[in-house]
């Protein structure tokens, strides 16, 4: 297939490209090498694609660019789109607002209509866990209810998954949207909490634990999020005609749309995903104890049933194992 990764030189987006690599397709990315983060990592993870994958070619483009986006379409004709491309962070939507409106809904309406003009066959985007918001039911099942985001990132992720429902029902586009839960690993961001802990503790300085420490996440381990976007690929939703009686839910529709959580499936205190770092680093954590920040939410559980049913994987990867080898890539990366 001739495939389309958005976001390509993101941590995502380039180890989606790395596992696609050497299976026969064509594949092209897209990113703006936006100055959120560390450009040069980005640029770094763009080179070990050069180096590595000979069948992936690069083309730095911005989402917003409408002109640019719908020619892209129109001149490689994609079979299906892997939509990873945003501006991410919540802390960061707090004091840049319009940045997540340029990219997140824009950009998304751009590869929409991308879709939508050259009838991709399948497009799979990236959402996210902070839609859940103030749910406080868990594990987060994609039937709840996500109409209480707490941080504009939450309401552009919303916002997306609503836009892609509109476009697979207006005009037949599939779409599967996938709610990844705090992903880490190899070549991750910077912005997140384990690459900010570990630099810190490598350079005996305090890290800053949000909540006083009273805080959970269903930490997911790279591979097995690119497991899970790579088989939903092959999952295409189909349109189905609704029956009397049955009951809306935000994740089940008669449009060729679907909505899946990708987590590992179990929360894992943030006091006991610090232990686990001082034993990859053979460091001693220095805490230094602080509020909730806004924007921010106690605990996320992702349930992980609709996605074994649909692609046959579960994630398999824990903490221990996947804090050790962050730190083993970080130790090797930053020749610490």
């Amino acid at each position: 297939m001739k495939l389309l990764i958005t976001g390509m030189a993101g941590f995502i987006g380039h180890a989606v490209a790395k596992r696609l690599s050497g299976q026969g397709h064509e594949i092209v990315g897209i990113d703006n090498l936006n100055e959120y983060y560390d450009v040069s990592l980005k640029q770094a993870r763009l080179d070990d694609l050069a180096a590595n994958c000979e069948d992936v070619r690069f083309i730095k483009m911005d989402l917003g660019d409408r002109v640019g986006m719908a020619a892209l379409f129109r001149d490689q004709r994609f079979d299906r789109v892997i939509h990873l491309a945003a501006q991410a962070g919540v802390r960061y939507s707090l004091e840049n607002p319009h940045v997540y409106a340029d990219s997140n809904l824009i950009g998304h309406l751009n590869v929409l209509e991308g879709c939508r003009q050259q009838k991709v066959k399948h497009l799979v985007y990236a959402s996210s866990s902070s839609v859940y918001g103030m749910n406080a039911k868990t594990p987060f099942d994609t039937a709840d209810n996500v109409d209480h985001p707490v941080s504009l990132y939450a309401a552009t992720k919303k916002a997306n998954e609503l836009m892609s429902h509109t476009y697979a029902h207006l005009y037949d586009v599939p779409t599967t949207g996938l709610r990844f839960f705090t992903v880490y690993g190899p070549w991750g961001r910077p912005d997140m909490a384990i690459f900010k802990f570990v630099k810190a503790m490598f350079e005996g300085k305090p890290i800053q634990v949000y909540n006083h420490g009273d805080m959970s996440r269903d930490f997911t381990y790279i591979d097995d999020i690119v497991e899970g976007i790579v088989r939903v690929l092959d999952v295409i939703p189909q349109a189905g005609a609704a029956r009397p009686g049955d009951v809306a839910t935000p994740d089940k529709s008669a449009a060729p749309y679907s909505l899946y959580n990708i987590g590992y499936g179990a929360p894992l205190s943030l006091m006991d995903f610090i232990r686990a770092l001082e034993t990859a680093t053979g460091r001693e954590a220095i805490c230094e104890y602080l509020p909730m920040q806004p924007g921010d939410v106690p605990r996320t559980w992702a349930d992980t049933e609709a996605l074994l049913q649909a692609t046959g994987y579960r994630p398999k990867v824990g903490v221990d194992e996947g804090v050790a080898r962050f730190v083993e890539w970080y130790r090797g990366f930053y020749n610490v």
